[in-house]
């Protein structure tokens, strides 16, 4: 079992408190992923785990174990950093056996090929095997990187925001790739991004994380339906959820205590035919889609539509809410 637990974790340095207290389980065979924004504590984590920060307090077990005395490289866990980190001078094949003739593993000759060229297939890169790693490209650098990970067969996977300097369309390639190997291989994998896409498309879990905290977790529509507060709404939607007032629009009943009221595409009802109460500002064509831009009063929204909805700018609309979320002044959920 490759299960890790954090229990009551926390992390200073100096004045900022970069994990406060935290509470995490990452099952046996789960992709968890972490997501917030740069400061919340997601590097701190995956760091803390595999043993290159120690905790000011609290607990780490890795498989059941207590691992908080362990050294890094007694711990079996593989870190895929941001940056590549591959070495220059080998060839891709050299990098991916490299970790396998280290002192704490020496596996035999035959043993590095069979595993090193397994690997290479599942990752895809092995047509580039005799190419130095200077001359790739930086998609094919990653997959080097995540395959120096997993020719070492770790009992975990540590990731830390891997495809954020990759392009859009590498990233959706290699999104498919990590979630299609980490299904084949059954492995644990924790995952650390500011990236809501990578997020929603990869994991099991989500865990939300603001200011060191873990707000929420659970699967990606858990989340993305039931937030618990203002911050974990605003992290996933595209675009952005919208948050309104009480009364702007009409809403057909708020709860008691409502401050704010949060309106994503789904929960917003465009008619042409109403009496109107909102106008067209602005329209992004985005080709499948088009982002409105609304306003209502003093307020701007932004919601989807299809293509060919008929309105232009200017054009006036019947606004409603349907079935939104709604939130107290504390920020939190109201059901």
């Amino acid at each position: 079992m490759a299960e890790i637990s954090l229990t009551g974790i926390s992390k200073r340095f100096g004045d900022t408190e970069a994990v406060s207290d935290l509470n995490l389980t990452v099952r046996d065979g789960e992709f968890v992923v972490l997501l917030g924004p740069t400061g919340a504590g997601k590097t701190t984590t995956l760091r803390l785990i595999a043993g290159l920060e120690k905790p000011d307090k609290g607990r780490i077990a890795i498989a059941g174990r207590d691992v908080g005395s362990d050294q890094p490289a007694s711990r079996d866990v593989a870190f895929v950093f941001q940056q590549y980190s591959l070495y220059p001078h080998l060839t891709v094949y050299e990098n991916l056996a490299f970790p396998l003739r280290s002192p704490a593993r020496r596996l035999p000759a035959d043993e590095i090929d069979e595993r090193v060229r397994e690997v290479a297939r599942m990752v895809r890169i092995d047509h580039k095997l005799e190419n130095r790693s200077t001359r790739l490209s930086g998609g094919e650098m990653q997959r080097v990187a995540i395959g120096r990970a997993l020719v070492r067969k770790p009992a975990i996977y540590l990731m830390d925001e891997p495809l954020s300097s990759l392009d859009a369309k590498l990233r959706a390639e290699l999104r498919l790739e990590l979630k299609r190997i980490q299904a084949e291989l059954g492995s644990t994998l924790l995952y650390v991004t500011h990236d809501q896409i990578e997020a929603m498309t990869m994991a099991d879990r989500i865990g939300i994380l603001a200011e060191g905290k873990l707000v929420q977790i659970g699967t990606p529509r858990e989340i993305y339906r039931n937030p618990a507060n203002l911050h974990v709404a605003a992290r996933l939607g595209q675009p952005h959820i919208n948050l309104l007032p009480q009364g702007l629009l009409p809403d057909g009943g708020v709860p008691h205590g409502t401050h704010t009221i949060g309106a994503r595409t789904e929960h917003l009802a465009i008619s042409t035919t109403d009496t109107p109460n909102a106008e067209i500002d602005w329209i992004e064509h985005l080709g499948d889609q088009n982002h409105l831009h609304i306003k209502v009063g003093n307020h701007r929204l932004v919601t989807l539509a299809d293509p060919y909805f008929p309105v232009k700018a200017g054009d006036r609309i019947n606004l409603a809410l349907r079935n939104p979320l709604y939130f107290g002044a504390d920020g939190r959920r109201i059901s």
